[in-house]
């Protein structure tokens, strides 16, 4: 049994020995390989070693090197490295640059018939413009990878120079009864007694055609002036126009869009009416003001009499209201889209003569329905917009009638139906007939589709002052229609032997005719397809 016993213990004890040499003190593992690192940063060189495994920005942190902006690393910085690598470090660099570049300007040779076969006139003077051009240079350690424009900015657009080059005009001279001036690429020009007799007025090359209105005695021209300032649409400007030297008088007026007239009776009084410039269309915020200037031949101007104030100006009174002086200087007839009506000049009363329906444009303008005074001052011409009595929409009625309003009794007498919108009654001087009876004609345009006069083509037709006798004048059925605008034509100042009447002159597919209303006859004038206004 001893035995046993100690056979057992020696067994057990080395056991324990075993099981505690198993328990003991740890191992030592293997070390990480190290790897060798080399960082080239420009010039520089930067040789490191890491433990494999790390990635490309541990060996740049341990480099003692950051990367800023658009810095980049090759390979990328989370790349694992297990071998001996080569990093590169590219330094991103931007420079934005801006160049002013030269816009050269054109050169147009413009034929034009009022000039004598072959002779040249500077009509606008060319000048450079300039814009901004802003470019991106991006380099990568130091040298250019790419440079791109980024932006373009006009800075100062470029004026074109046009030269007048004179041709011989096919067309035949026509005898005219006084001085015809007309607008023609933003100069006024004159004929007189005779269309082959043309001088130019005012030559500055910016009339924008928005007043044109030559004097009662056919000296002085009142006009509008393009202006190239924030704010400012236009200015207002007078030329007498009688001399060989133009003499300009800057009436430091600006923004005049719908009214401008001689006052009667004077040459050195002006009536307008302004608008401020707005850039929403349709680019004006009418004042409905009406303001008579006096000038001196020396350039001095005053306000001598403020006729209407400025003033909201009904419906659609952001658009502006038209004027029209009555001969004799008594009153002033207006008319705006909701209503027409005079202004004593004395009193200063305003009474209205007939309620418009305004008519609905659905766009950014709004329709005016043109005024016309008989040679005595006792009846206005003007336009109704009449309602539509198989519509519920009023104002969207494609009915418009012509209407002669006694200035007295104010009550509207209908001439003519479906005349259209763009009517714009004009009435002629007094004619005194052999008989020795004095009357006039009323021309007017009517709309060749008048239910579509908005924008359909018209034709020139004349009636008596009462409304008989309608007939259409021009143009004849073989040509095209006439494109309606206000200024569309002009009665000549005295009558010719040859006829009872006025010649009436017109604007044509942008040319001048002469007609005769009483005999129909029809001679164009100008063939250059130039002419914006005219008047007599």
């Amino acid at each position: 049994m001893k035995l046993y016993h100690h056979s057992f213990l020696l067994v057990l004890i080395i056991g324990l020995a075993l099981v505690g040499a198993a328990c003991g003190a740890p191992q030592l593992s293997a070390p990480r390989k190290q790897i060798n690192l080399t960082v080239e940063d420009g010039a520089s060189e930067f040789s490191i070693e890491i433990p494999a495994g790390s990635t490309v920005q541990d060996g740049l942190d341990a480099a003692g090197l950051t990367l800023e902006g658009k810095d980049r690393v090759e390979p990328s910085a989370s790349t694992i490295l297990e071998e001996d690598a080569l990093v590169q470090v590219i330094r991103v660099e931007e420079e934005y640059q801006t160049v002013e570049q030269v816009i050269p300007y054109q050169v147009i040779r413009q034929p034009t018939e009022n000039l004598p076969e072959g002779e040249e006139q500077l009509l606008q003077a060319g000048k450079n413009g300039l814009e901004e051009a802003a470019y991106l240079r991006v380099l990568e350690n130091g040298e250019e990878v790419s440079y791109e424009q980024i932006n373009r900015v006009t800075v100062e657009e470029p004026v074109d120079e046009i030269i007048l080059i004179g041709r011989q005009a096919a067309i035949g001279s026509v005898n005219l009864p006084g001085s015809l001036v007309y607008l023609s690429d933003g100069n006024a020009w004159k004929m007189e007694n005779s269309s082959s007799n043309r001088s130019l007025a005012v030559a500055t090359g910016d009339l924008d055609g928005r007043i044109f209105q030559l004097s009662d005695n056919g000296e002085w021209l009142l006009f509008t002036r393009k202006v190239d300032e924030e704010g400012v649409i236009n200015t207002l400007w007078a030329a007498n126009i009688s001399g060989e030297e133009q003499e300009l008088i800057d009436l430091e007026v600006s923004n005049v869009i719908h009214f401008a007239d001689w006052v009667p009776g004077s040459v050195q009084e002006v009536v307008y009416s302004t608008v401020e410039s707005r850039v929403a269309a349709p680019g004006w915020q009418a004042n409905n003001d009406l303001v008579i200037k006096r000038f001196s031949l020396t350039g001095w101007t005053e306000v001598s009499e403020v006729i209407q104030e400025t003033n909201y100006g009904g419906v659609y009174g952001w658009w502006g209201t038209d004027f029209e002086y009555i001969r004799d200087g008594s009153s002033v007839v207006y008319a705006s889209p909701d209503q027409v009506g005079v202004i004593n000049i004395e009193s200063g009363e305003k009474r209205t003569l007939l309620d418009l329906i305004p008519f609905n444009t659905r766009g950014d303008w709004a329709w005016m329905p043109g005024l016309g005074i008989g040679p005595r001052g006792n009846v206005l011409y003007t336009v109704q917009h009449a309602g539509d009595p198989e519509s519920d929409s009023a104002e969207g009625s494609p009915y418009f009638d012509l209407v002669a309003i006694p200035l007295e009794s104010g009550f509207a007498i209908k001439l003519k139906e479906n005349v259209g919108m763009f009517a714009y009654p004009l009435p002629s001087p007094l004619v005194e007939k052999r008989t020795g009876e004095k009357g006039f004609q009323l021309a007017y345009l009517q709309a060749a589709l008048p239910e579509m006069s908005e924008t359909s083509s018209y034709r020139i037709a004349v009636m008596d002052r009462d409304g008989s006798n309608q007939r259409v004048i021009f143009p004849s059925l073989d040509m095209s229609g006439l494109e309606p605008r206000r200024g569309w034509g002009a009665w000549g100042p005295r009558q010719s032997s040859a006829q009872e009447g006025y010649p009436l002159a017109v604007l044509y597919q942008n040319n001048i005719w002469i007609l005769d209303p009483g005999t129909g006859e029809a001679n164009q004038v100008t063939g250059d397809g130039r002419v914006q206004r005219l008047d007599w």
